[in-house]
């Protein structure tokens, strides 16, 4: 098979016929063949290649070459539809190869005929908005093969509406569903398991086979090949499947599902609406005990002083709920469902109450409306370690971003593959050339007073020299909001007529389409908009990075795992917290230069790069920018860019 990847990547290529953009690129090449030799041995290999590579078609071709069935999982549905729709096909032409594939995602991204129907007969809704969504979504599902709501771009991905007409792990029926034979998610998953290679993402990946789902765990066993894509992302995915949690969101959607079950099925049995209203109570009780969103330990959460009898009240609304379900289950199967999960719920929730189990963290995460209570490992490798275990496959993780100055130890630690091969090519595009890494001068330190104030004047004369067409990424929505406010205040005062924009204002696809469009905008936004965006050409040559992007060192879970480390004699921070931090970093880097045409500045403003003896190694992990520490070369670099377009 070797031979055949090697003349696929060749000038002769059948791929140059099928993209116009495709040259032979060594990386590529070495790559496609490292994955050919790792799927023939049935290897767990780790591969970072650099952006431009072309990675997708390197694990692509040589897994369709060998044949069997693959299963290759995605960071998010945006990739997994990019790769079904584009990617794939345009590979399996070139190759002329006899293949069948499959799109899966998750019950929520298909219309459910009986959550439809029940909508339509129960008229909850609030809004003229919500009326006019169900109509739509109505019609759609009358005419679609897929039920995929991604398929009716008339409904905002975002409309509440999606909620009551989709299904969940927690409320679909299953074989006990009246509309069981027409039902979107059993025909999707009919077709993955016929199919030879089947897309998923990261998301519905570990959510199935951790809670031995039907999908991707019925999949496994016949698979030969698993491709991870953006692999980088999966410790983080991991640990929240391989944990426990349990959302007042949920507990209010068994209220919610009771309700309609009662109406529908109960209408004698008053007690049921009431214990309804009383969970509800106590679960936005619960929520309210916190005047403050984010992420605390166990331990701190129980100081709060509202937090210990709301939770006690919320345990025994809970448990009154389940025994009155219990007496009304076999009166409908909606009825019965939400009793099986009121069961499990209030398990979940003594679990938690309960108290600290061994080589894990309780914890808590506070949202605008609503409770999470979590419980997480301190480590995923072991758990991990025993899903590679079993029927020999080939197990391939790939990203832009998986190793630190060439090294994988830290993701194989921490993923439990340390037997695994590891290979890295760097970007072939001409980073000395293209773009110019700048550090400005007399910064404060990042934690200082004023510190988000002074970024955005050091950004100013760049911003202005680029013609707007920037991204500045904040580590925190608090200073992407401030810096928001200063550059407002700033374009008024110069007259400069770039369009100013906010992560928040729409979608995120939304914000970019604008931002492209535009031509000469300046972007701000935070975690979200560090990874997963593709901006080419002359709309965006400035990156903006405020501070290095540690994970807050209160972060409960974080705090758990390098006390740990530190218990065990190890280095927490040259371990774990830098290789994280470094990852992320080169993501936010990674939005600058996207093609061989591209050419701009990153700036990073935080001057820990410099003065930090651990500075030398982040630097050195990014692509081989050339440095300087000088505005006016970054000025002139950006206006030299202009002039030459």
């Amino acid at each position: 098979m070797t031979s055949a990847v090697e003349r696929f990547f060749s000038e002769q290529s059948p791929l140059a016929a099928e993209v116009t953009s495709f040259r032979p690129r060594t990386q590529q090449r070495e790559m496609a063949i490292a994955v050919a030799e790792a799927i023939r041995d049935n290897a767990i290999l780790v591969v970072e290649a650099g952006t431009g590579t072309g990675k997708t078609f390197a694990y692509l071709v040589p897994a369709l070459l060998a044949g069997g069935k693959v299963v290759v999982s995605t960071g998010t549905k945006n990739l997994q539809d990019q790769l079904f729709q584009k990617d794939l096909p345009m590979v399996r032409d070139a190759l002329k190869a006899p293949v069948s594939v499959a799109l899966l995602k998750g019950r929520s991204n298909y219309v459910c005929h009986y959550h439809l129907e029940l909508a339509q007969s129960n008229g909850l809704f609030k809004t003229r908005e919500d009326v006019k969504h169900l109509a739509k979504i109505v019609n759609y599902a009358k005419v679609t093969q897929s039920g995929d709501r991604s398929g009716l771009a008339d409904v905002p991905e975002n409309a509440p509406i999606w909620m009551h007409v989709t299904s969940t792990r927690d409320n679909c029926l299953g074989q006990e569903c009246p509309n069981h034979d027409e039902c979107f998610v059993l025909k999707a998953r009919k077709e993955a398991m016929e199919a030879d290679v089947i897309v998923v993402n990261h998301h519905l990946f570990f959510a199935d086979v951790m809670l031995r789902d039907e999908g991707v765990a019925e999949l496994l066993p016949a698979c030969n090949t698993v491709i991870f894509d953006e692999a980088h992302q999966l410790p983080e995915t991991a640990s929240l499947f391989f944990g426990k949690s349990l959302s007042t969101s949920q507990l209010l959607d068994l209220a919610t599902d009771t309700r309609v079950g009662a109406l529908t099925s109960a209408k004698d049995f008053a007690a049921l609406p009431v214990a309804c209203d009383e969970l509800e109570k106590a679960a936005r009780d619960l929520r309210l005990a916190f005047k403050r969103e984010g992420r605390m330990a166990a331990e701190a959460a129980e100081n709060v002083k509202d937090f210990a009898p709301a939770l006690k009240r919320l345990g025994e609304k809970l448990s009154k709920l389940s025994g009155l379900l219990e007496k009304q289950a076999e009166r409908s199967e909606g009825l019965e469902n939400c009793w099986l999960r009121a069961q499990e719920m209030a398990g979940q929730l003594k679990h938690w109450q309960d108290g600290d189990v061994p080589e894990t963290v309780r914890w808590l995460e506070v949202f605008h409306h609503s409770l999470q209570l979590n419980t997480t490992p301190l480590s995923i490798a072991d758990i991990f370690a025993r899903q590679l275990s079993g029927h020999p496959r080939a197990w391939i993780f790939t990203s832009a971003t998986l190793a630190v100055k060439q090294n994988f130890t830290h993701y194989q630690a921490e993923m439990g593959l340390m037997e695994a091969r590891t290979a890295c090519w760097d970007s072939p595009f001409n980073y000395p050339e293209q773009a110019l890494l700048y550090v400005p001068n007399g910064l404060p330190e990042p934690n200082s007073e004023g510190y988000t104030d002074a970024v955005v004047q050091a950004a100013l004369p760049l911003i202005e020299a680029s013609r707007g067409r920037a991204f500045l990424l904040f580590t925190s929505l608090r200073a992407m909001q401030r810096a928001y406010e200063i550059l407002q205040a700033e374009f008024d005062r110069k007259n400069l007529k770039y369009p100013l924009m906010i992560q928040g204002e729409g979608s995120r696809n939304e914000l970019l389409a604008r931002f492209r469009a535009h031509g000469n905008a300046v972007l701000l936004g935070s975690q979200s908009f560090w990874e997963g965006v593709d901006v080419r050409g002359e709309a965006l040559s400035l990156v903006i990075i405020d501070k290095l992007p540690f994970a807050p060192p209160d972060d409960p879970v974080l705090a758990a795992r390098i006390a740990e480390l530190n218990r065990q004699g190890r280095n927490a921070f040259m371990e774990f917290q830098l290789p994280r931090a470094i990852i992320n970093l080169k993501q936010g880097a990674g939005r600058l230069i996207r093609d061989e045409n591209d050419r701009g500045v990153l700036m990073i403003c935080d001057p820990r790069l410099i003065s930090k003896q651990y500075g030398k190694r982040i630097w050195q992990s990014l692509p081989p920018f050339r440095r300087t520490r000088e505005a006016r070369e970054a000025v002139a670099f950006l206006e030299t860019g202009i002039q030459g377009c």
